[in-house]
């Protein structure tokens, strides 16, 4: 069966970088009929909070991404235990004592050299005499050690992939104040859970493959591994800048529809242009992972404007009967009612200012060369209610009181009228007016 999970660790709130990762790995799962996990990676006590928690399963379930389980890191702490200890075990896991002071200084000294920045191995050659030296000065942290050979792998997105672990550091997986690092967390938590594809950013790509040794030496089944492209800002310029602009919340907070959000991340950086989907099942059944590719992706936050204005658009009344009667408008005019709205609103919170107008009115609009043609055309305006045929009677009866036609005729009775220069079928508006303020 196919396993996939979304890591995001409870320290900040998730932004469209994310949910490209979540997406994807939810996609996935969803085609094949497997199981979407979301897993809290917060063994760091400090930075995580359940602020961050409850915002992340918030965002998700505002997107329609469901979880079919969720984990936590910090209720596994035994198990990555378990599992440091099995390292040791094996002569795979070793302690080391270099403070960040003195790693640098190796780095630059490598650097000068013209070597790779690349970790010793010094603490291996301590004797247990050393060690007992350094222990009572300092903590020590663990280091797993790598097989130094080439690490192969067919990448989802890359293709064939090859790294030279040589050329890698062995990597941290336990910090001198006992904290566990991601890639041991992770590498416990993909074996238990069955994870068989894992797609995150090709940021990535190293510590997979140190992660595919480490899951080797613990017995485990490699998952299958797929790197997506980086987001970047329309100009190709770095998006982290402007991350907290474009957090899912705020995205949710500025009305953007989460269709055209979900729409547009599932096909952004793929060989298919992006296209709005109705449905979460629709979305899935098009998703196709071989058609995405390595360059930077550009993310423009202006496209989720005008898709999130044709996803409004494009909700039947049913799905909006409810949220109209909310606002007051009645039954009998609703159906009706929300064609005409449907078309002129940029995000769903518009749609009030529409039936504000209907139930209201609005302050006539009137330029001082119309002003003696608006008082003409206000004593010739038939009596409420009004029907589909009022606007054609009026305007008709002003073009011949008047003499004016065209765009002389029919824009000022709708600035009048509505206080707007631009909006729906007049014909299709004026039954819908409760009120008027001319």
């Amino acid at each position: 069966m196919t396993v996939t999970r979304f890591a995001p660790s409870p320290t900040g709130f998730l932004h469209v970088g994310n949910l490209r990762t979540a997406l994807f790995n939810y996609l996935i799962a969803r085609k094949a009929g497997g199981q979407f996990i979301l897993r809290l990676d917060d063994t760091d006590p400090e930075r995580s909070t359940q602020e961050y928690a409850d915002g992340i399963q918030q965002d998700l379930e505002w997107l329609g991404l469901t979880w079919d389980r969720m984990e936590r890191q910090s209720e596994r702490l035994e198990r990555y235990n378990a599992a440091a200890d099995e390292l040791r075990a094996a002569g795979r896991f070793y302690e080391c004592f270099e403070t960040p002071v003195e790693l640098d200084l190796k780095r630059k000294k490598q650097l000068n050299m013209g070597k790779p920045p690349v970790y010793d191995r010094a603490a291996l050659a301590l004797s247990e005499a050393e060690k007992d030296a350094l222990r009572a000065e300092r903590s020590g942290h663990w280091r797993f050690k790598l097989d130094q050979e080439r690490i192969e792998w067919n990448d989802g997105i890359l293709g064939d992939l090859s790294i030279d672990a040589a050329s890698v550091s062995d990597p941290v997986l336990i910090r001198g104040d006992g904290q566990f690092l991601y890639t041991l967390a992770s590498v416990c938590d993909d074996v238990d859970f069955g994870i068989t594809h894992v797609v995150r950013g090709s940021d990535h790509v190293t510590n997979t493959a140190t992660q595919i040794q480490i899951i080797e030496a613990l017995g485990g089944t490699v998952p299958a591994f797929a790197h997506h492209s980086l987001l970047t800002g329309p100009q190709g310029e770095a998006l982290s800048k402007r991350l907290g602009t474009l957090a899912l919340r705020d995205l949710r907070a500025q009305g953007i529809e989460p269709m055209a959000l979900l729409s547009l991340m599932a096909r952004l950086g793929a060989n298919e242009p992006v296209e709005l989907r109705s449905s979460m099942d629709e979305l899935i059944e098009g998703f196709d992972l071989s058609q995405f590719g390595s360059a930077p992706t550009k993310f423009d936050v202006a496209d989720l404007g005008p898709m999130t204005a044709k996803a409004v658009a494009a909700l039947p009344y049913e799905e909006m009967e409810q949220s109209l009667a909310d606002l007051g408008v009645p039954a009998a005019i609703a159906p009706a009612f929300w064609e005409v709205a449907r078309e002129n609103v940029a995000t769903r919170a518009g749609i009030a200012d529409w039936w504000a107008l209907c139930r209201d009115g609005a302050a006539p609009l009137i330029d001082a060369e119309d002003a003696d043609f608006v008082a003409t055309a206000k004593g010739l305006l038939p009596a409420q209610p009004w029907d589909g045929d009022s606007w054609k009677s009026w305007t008709a009866a002003v073009k011949e009181a008047t003499g004016r036609k065209g765009r002389g005729l029919f824009m000022p009775l709708r600035k009048a009228l509505t206080g707007m220069e631009h909006g729906p079928d007049m014909s299709k508006l004026m039954p819908l007016l409760q009120k008027h303020r001319l």
